[in-house]
């Protein structure tokens, strides 16, 4: 029998040709990001593409599965991503380990009956803190973590409103539904605890939409190794074996 963990990425798209060619895509990121812990994890890394019209894997043929980021928005409600909300809703019934990021915190919100859209005050871009509420200091899973912790973030919509029965357990100065558990086994971040600081800075340069000149020197000179949020992912692939 195998000691591999068969995580199961499903990659909501590919990013930029700018952000691609330097990157790569979305799961590296992941596979990146679980390889710099002190013990690395031997993992049997899947990756299932919906948009390219990909099958999605049945509940059980994964130990834990992670929903990427995308530059796809969940209110375009586009087929790929509804039929992948479809899937979320099947795998959370059959108390499988699934972890959003992202696009996949606002997609699995979304399956959910919450409703997502763009945020009244703009995007979130940056490395900022993120603050455990009473919730999530009562949390088992994050009982070795610190109340505040830093965390890159680069989003355009967010979870306005969670699903009934969704527990929030941490926020940030610009989005008070920034980690939310929906059941034992299901969890998701709106923050990327996969990103590198290259990575943010990367993202953060090359936003000319929102920031000002001033505001991107501001912002690449806050980026820092977000250990903490890195060990959200970790730590939720460890324990789902």
């Amino acid at each position: 029998m195998s000691d591999q963990i068969v995580l199961q990425v499903i990659q909501m798209g590919i990013p930029p040709e700018a952000v691609h060619t330097v990157y790569g895509d979305q799961y590296q990121w992941f596979q990146s990001a679980l390889s710099r812990g002190p013990n690395p994890l031997s993992l049997d890394l899947r990756v299932t593409r919906p948009d390219l019209g990909e099958t999605l894997p049945e509940p059980g043929d994964f130990d834990v599965a992670v929903i990427t980021g995308s530059w796809s928005m969940v209110t375009d409600r586009l087929d790929w991503s509804e039929r992948t909300a479809e899937w979320v809703r099947q795998v959370i019934a059959q108390e499988r380990p699934l972890l959003g990021v992202c696009y996949g915190h606002q997609l699995m919100a979304h399956a959910l009956g919450g409703v997502v859209d763009y945020h009244p005050d703009g995007p979130e871009i940056g490395c900022r803190p993120v603050s455990l509420n009473p919730a999530g200091q009562a949390d088992p899973f994050f009982s070795s973590f610190p109340q505040q912790f830093q965390a890159h973030l680069t989003h355009w919509q967010s979870v306005l409103q969670v699903p009934s029965g969704a527990v929030v357990l941490g926020s940030s100065e610009h989005d008070s539904h920034q980690i939310i558990r929906y059941a034992k086994n299901a969890l998701s971040v709106q923050f990327h605890p996969e990103f590198m600081e290259e990575l943010m800075r990367h993202v953060i340069a090359g936003n000319n939409k929102s920031l000002s000149p001033e505001n991107k020197t501001s912002l690449l000179d806050a980026v820092v190794d977000t250990v903490s949020a890195r060990n959200i992912l970790l730590q939720f692939v460890c324990q789902a074996v």
